[in-house]
């Protein structure tokens, strides 16, 4: 039996909500290092009952039937989640421009070739809901997941957003404001 024949990719059910809450608490320290304090991260058994919660709801009534959540697996294990949809920017028509809104891999499975495999599947799921360009917003700082993205053919788009974000109980001047590129690809091709 081959290595490959261990890992795939497939849309999230309900009962992924778990796997994927602990996934998120777990990655979001390294994703946002940096940026945002240590201590703006949600831990605890609390905070994983919060978000698996707000998971299962998620995953049980996405509200529009091309909003999907991807799980790379490795066996069963969950090692990573994308996130697709329509666009939701002002100037891209939410009937042709798709949006890939999140990529989160397990910090401890980068370079194992999940993160390919998640992109593809997403980029599969964006076409096969006939969107015909797919966007993304990335933060400015985040030159490894703007490398992936650019390794497999997406560009800026010359877009860029300001956010704030939430400090989270790290002082009442705690919201961190960052800057995103919108990076793009035509699913066309």
């Amino acid at each position: 039996m081959s290595a490959s024949a261990d890992v795939s990719v497939r849309v999230a059910w309900t009962e992924d909500a778990a796997a994927v809450a602990a996934l998120q608490l777990r990655a979001w320290p390294r994703m946002y290092d940096g940026v945002l304090p240590p201590e703006a991260f949600p831990t605890g058994p609390e905070a994983l009952a919060a978000a698996t919660a707000a998971w299962e709801q998620s995953l049980a009534r996405p509200g529009d039937a091309r909003r999907r959540v991807l799980v790379a697996l490795e066996r069963n294990r969950v090692v990573g989640f994308a996130m697709t949809g329509p666009a939701t920017d002002p100037d891209c028509d939410p009937v042709a421009h798709g949006e890939l809104a999140e990529v989160v891999l397990d910090p401890d499975e980068h370079g194992r070739g999940h993160g390919s495999r998640l992109l593809q599947a997403a980029v599969d799921t964006l076409r096969a809901d006939r969107f015909e360009r797919a966007v993304s917003w990335v933060l400015s700082t985040d030159d490894a997941l703007r490398g992936f993205l650019d390794g497999a053919g997406w560009a800026p788009d010359g877009a860029h957003r300001e956010l704030e974000l939430d400090g989270a109980g790290v002082g009442p001047d705690s919201a961190v404001r960052v800057k995103q590129v919108r990076l793009h690809t035509d699913l066309r091709q």
